[in-house]
C-alpha cells in the first residue's frame, strides 16, 4: 500500500524543517506507538520503526520529545535492514495532558491535528463540565476545536441539547451526530479533508470509535456498547492511531479518557472561558476578587443569571489546577537547572586538580 503523503497533512512547513543530514532518510507520520516501536506511514508503506538513541536522548530531559501519533518524523533503513526514527520533525500542533507524576510532566495524546473535536454522547445527558475541561486543552494544543455530541439518534430533542452545551463551549462549533444512521456527518467531513487530520477527545463509550469507522467507511476500529446499568462506556481503544481516510485527510483516534489534567493551559483557558475572562476584565478594579469589590461584572453576571454559577465554579477550579502546576514546573525547572550547574561545577573542579 503506497501513501500521497500529501494527503496525509504533508506541506511546506514540515518540507522546510529538513535539513542537509536527513538526506538519507525519508519522512513519514506515524500512526501510533507501540512500547516503543513506531509504524510510520511512508510514501512507499507502512513501516516498524525503533526509535533511533538521538531522539531517546531527547526525550531523557523532555517526555514531550518521544514520537506520538500524529508526529512527522525522518526514518533510516540500514543495510541490515533495521528501520529507526532518526527524528521528529517540529510540531504544529499538539495536544498535551500532564501525567499522574509527582514532577507535573507532560504527555502528548495526539499531534499535528488541524482540529481537535471533544467527542461527548448526548445519551444519557452530555458533561459540560467535562466539555469545558477538554476545550482547554483543544485551545491550548493550537488546534481548531469543536464538539461532537454522538448518538443524537437517542434523545428527543438533539437541538436543545445542542443549545445548551453550546453555552458553555463560546466561539466553538458544536455539532449533534449520529455515526450508526450517519445523521449529521457531513458536518463532520470539512474537518477530514484532504491533507487536513481531526483529533478526536473524550470518554470511553462517547463513540469515538463508531465515528472513525463511519468517516472511514470501514471496520478499522473496534467498538463495544455501553453498560446498561449506568450508561458507562468500556475501554475500547486503548492506545492512540491515525487512520487515513478514504479520499484523503486522516482522523486521530485516541483511547478514551473520563478527565485529562491540565499542564501550563492558562491561554487555553481563556479561550474556553472566553466569557468569563471577558467579564473578569470589566470589572472596576484590575485585582478584583469577585467577591464583595464594587463594581464586580462577574458578581453583576451571576446575580442577573447570566453567568451560570456552575460555570464560574468549574473555572475557578480549572484556573487554580493551572497555577498549581505552572507552581511545579517551576520547581521542577530551577530544580533541574541546579543540578545542572552543580554537575558543571563538578566536572570543571575535576580537571583542574593536578594528574
Amino acid at each position: 500500500m503506497n501513501f500521497d503523503l500529501s494527503s496525509l497533512g504533508w506541506d511546506a512547513f514540515y518540507r522546510h524543517a529538513l535539513t542537509p543530514s536527513d538526506s538519507r532518510d525519508q519522512p513519514g507520520r506515524v500512526a501510533r506507538v507501540d512500547r516503543g516501536v513506531c509504524t510510520v506511514l511512508v510514501a512507499d508503506g507502512p513501516v516498524r520503526a525503533s526509535v533511533a538513541g538521538a531522539v531517546l536522548t531527547a526525550a531523557a530531559n523532555d517526555p514531550v520529545a518521544l514520537p506520538c501519533a500524529g508526529d512527522w518524523v525522518t526514518v533510516r533503513t540500514w543495510p541490515d535492514q533495521r528501520i529507526t526514527v532518526e527524528r521528529v520533525l517540529p510540531r504544529r500542533t499538539a495536544l498535551v495532558r500532564r501525567t499522574a507524576d509527582k514532577d507535573s510532566t507532560g504527555q502528548v495524546l495526539a499531534a499535528n491535528v488541524d482540529a481537535a473535536a471533544v467527542v461527548e454522547p448526548m445519551h444519557p445527558s452530555p458533561d459540560v463540565g467535562r466539555i469545558e475541561r477538554f476545550l482547554a486543552l483543544a485551545w491550548e494544543s493550537g488546534a481548531q476545536p469543536l464538539v461532537v455530541l454522538t448518538k443524537c439518534d437517542a434523545v428527543v430533542d438533539p437541538d436543545v441539547v445542542v443549545r445548551q452545551v453550546a453555552a458553555s463551549a463560546p466561539g466553538v462549533p458544536v455539532l449533534a451526530v449520529s455515526a450508526q444512521r450517519g445523521d449529521g456527518l457531513e458536518q463532520v467531513r470539512p474537518y477530514v479533508a484532504a491533507g487536513r487530520t481531526l483529533g478526536l477527545l473524550g470518554p470511553s463509550g462517547a463513540g469515538k470509535s463508531t465515528l472513525v469507522n463511519a468517516l472511514a467507511q470501514a471496520e478499522v476500529m473496534v467498538t463495544q456498547t455501553i453498560r446498561r446499568v449506568d450508561g458507562k462506556g468500556r475501554h475500547t481503544t486503548t492506545y492512540r492511531a491515525l487512520i487515513p481516510i478514504p479520499g484523503g485527510g486522516t482522523v486521530l483516534d485516541t483511547p478514551g479518557v473520563r478527565a485529562v489534567g491540565l499542564l501550563a493551559a492558562a491561554d487555553g483557558l481563556d479561550e474556553a472561558f472566553a466569557d468569563v475572562t471577558e467579564l473578569a476584565a470589566a470589572c472596576r478594579f484590575g485585582d478584583c476578587g469577585h467577591g464583595t469589590e464594587p463594581g464586580c461584572a462577574v458578581r453583576a453576571a451571576l446575580e442577573s443569571g447570566e453567568l451560570p454559577p456552575r460555570r464560574w465554579e468549574n473555572w475557578q477550579r480549572l484556573q487554580r489546577e493551572v497555577a498549581y502546576e505552572m507552581r511545579r514546573r517551576d520547581v521542577r525547572l530551577a530544580a533541574a537547572e541546579r543540578a545542572k550547574w552543580k554537575r558543571i561545577t563538578k566536572e570543571h573542579r575535576g580537571r583542574g586538580r593536578p594528574g
